[in-house]
């Protein structure tokens, strides 16, 4: 199930996408054509306090005319680190340095037209935060909240940006559920 590329054209080429369309080979030998929006990569950061708080952000989304509860997040610089991204969002957008970074995998949000990668993040922080310095852009609010908190907000579909539920999800599977299995591993 491969699809060969006959030819290609960049529509558009913005600050942070750009738009491209391809006449395609399908496996079946029939050709079609498919609209696809580049995007240089993201990174999305589930951060927690040592007081077990989780800071999210809440900002206004224009694609979606709506506020959206969220997890810091932002587009990686040409050639940056994904690792390097994650500490510099979480600063910026929240005030909180990162005291420990656990890698939770990758997403790709809706594979179907964009290419865009958002590489996720577990961070612990430190107690306090710093003054937050946002893009110019950006207009951002921290919410804190606790674990239970965020299950009833998903629950109640009051958290439903995808980045945001794919970091929650890999952060259960991974460091919850992984240090559950440690100490019962560890209890034998």
């Amino acid at each position: 199930m491969h699809e060969k590329t006959i030819s290609s054209k960049m529509l558009y080429t913005g600050r942070i996408l750009g738009l491209e369309v391809q006449d395609v080979q399908l496996a079946n030998g029939k050709k079609a054509l498919r609209e696809i929006v580049r995007h240089r990569g993201a990174v999305a950061v589930l951060a927690r306090r040592p007081d077990g708080k989780f800071v999210l952000v809440r900002q206004f989304r224009k694609p979606v005319e709506r506020e959206m509860l969220e997890v810091v997040a932002g587009n990686r610089e040409a050639g940056e680190d994904p690792e390097v991204c994650a500490r510099r969002e979480l600063k910026e957008e929240t005030g909180y340095s990162v005291r420990r970074l656990v890698p939770l995998g990758f997403t790709f949000p809706s594979p179907g037209y964009v290419d865009e990668r958002i590489d996720l993040y577990y961070a612990e922080t430190g107690p306090d935060a710093g003054g937050i310095n946002p893009d110019e852009d950006e207009h951002l609010e921290v919410v804190l909240l606790d674990r239970n908190s965020i299950v009833e907000k998903i629950g109640r579909n009051e958290i439903n940006d995808s980045k945001t539920l794919a970091a929650w999800t890999q952060f259960v599977t991974i460091v919850e559920t992984g240090a559950a299995a440690q100490g019962t591993r560890g209890a034998s």
